[in-house]
């Protein structure tokens, strides 16, 4: 089967190196396998992600040396490519969803979530305990006369969740203790990113989704939704993060070696280079151009652990 890959990057700032490596590895995967590459902007939240933002990202991922086949100013016919301009794929999918009764509204308060929930998920995030799921029809509507705006809930069985990531290998998760019944769209109208993301990985044909291990605690509530949705399930791909010498993560909010300081400060056969040696496919940081690691990328390089910026890469640079 052909590969599709996918770049997904949210334009909340400027991209970082780790967002970079993120791309570099995604490109590098889809690429190797002779595969397509979309590249789809994650801009539900348009508050924190102007259109700017996104148009300034695709520059920047080009002065990099990635492509892409479908996405941003090419086109292409899964689009369009960025989540604000996706709402109708968004609204069918929890109404499909809905058929199938796996949907509930929840009229919780930020208050009442707190009192409401369990602080031992598995990625450290509060497990909600369902009690809008047990509300009867009578008290449903009491609350909708009330003039509560409710969030809808993606009601998951209690199963466990099961898949093997091409970089950090076999994976579960309780569906209902773990992760329990998530948002799919919250009471302010915006669609969540778990039925975001599975809709379109599902509609736009993905066939091997690549990003941070951070989101790694999602893939069996998106592989759930996907299966539910009746898409194909991708092959999943995890990577290590770049981090700050103090162990922090890099972030844009810090502005972390993002785009605009690369560009005045170094090369981008440069910073692949660095990216390369970071995740062990060349042994010294030496410039290079991406092309010329397709041809020994393999995940048995790159391995699971996270990566230091240390004094040594901005020497790189």
């Amino acid at each position: 089967m052909a590969v599709t890959g996918r770049f997904a990057p949210s334009p909340s700032g400027r991209i970082h190196l780790g967002n970079i490596l993120c791309c570099l590895l995604a490109w590098l995967s889809a690429r190797q396998k002779g595969g397509r590459v979309i590249l789809r902007i994650e801009d539900l939240d348009i508050a924190r992600c102007p259109r700017r933002y996104g148009e300034q990202m695709c520059r920047d991922i080009r002065w990099l040396g990635l492509d892409w086949d479908e996405g941003p100013v090419i086109g292409g016919p899964s689009g369009p490519y960025e989540q604000s301009r996706r709402t109708a794929l968004y609204q069918a999918a929890l109404r499909r969803l809905e058929a199938q009764g796996l949907v509930y509204p929840c009229f919780c308060t930020r208050k009442e979530l707190l009192a409401a929930s369990a602080p031992h998920a598995s990625d450290g995030a509060r497990v909600y305990d369902g009690r809008c799921r047990r509300l009867s029809p009578q008290e449903r509507a009491a609350l909708w006369a009330g003039g509560r705006s409710p969030a809808w809930r993606g009601q998951v069985p209690a199963e466990t969740g099961s898949f093997v990531d091409g970089n950090y290998g076999p994976q579960a998760q309780r569906l209902d203790r773990d992760c329990g019944d998530f948002i799919l769209r919250r009471s302010d109208g915006v669609y969540a990113y778990q039925l975001a993301v599975a809709a379109d990985d599902g509609a736009m044909g993905i066939t091997r989704v690549v990003r941070g291990w951070d989101l790694l605690s999602s893939t069996p509530r998106q592989i759930w939704l996907l299966e539910q949705l009746g898409y194909p399930v991708p092959a999943y791909c995890h990577v290590p993060l770049l981090l700050a010498p103090d162990g922090r993560r890099l972030s844009k909010r810090d502005r972390d070696l993002d785009v605009g300081y690369l560009q005045a400060h170094s090369t981008p056969e440069k910073v692949t280079g660095l990216l390369a040696w970071l995740a062990g496919l060349q042994p010294r940081p030496e410039p290079v151009q991406p092309r010329e690691l397709i041809g020994d990328f393999a995940w048995t390089k790159v391995g699971a652990q996270d990566k230091v910026v240390d004094e040594a890469a901005w020497q790189a640079l």
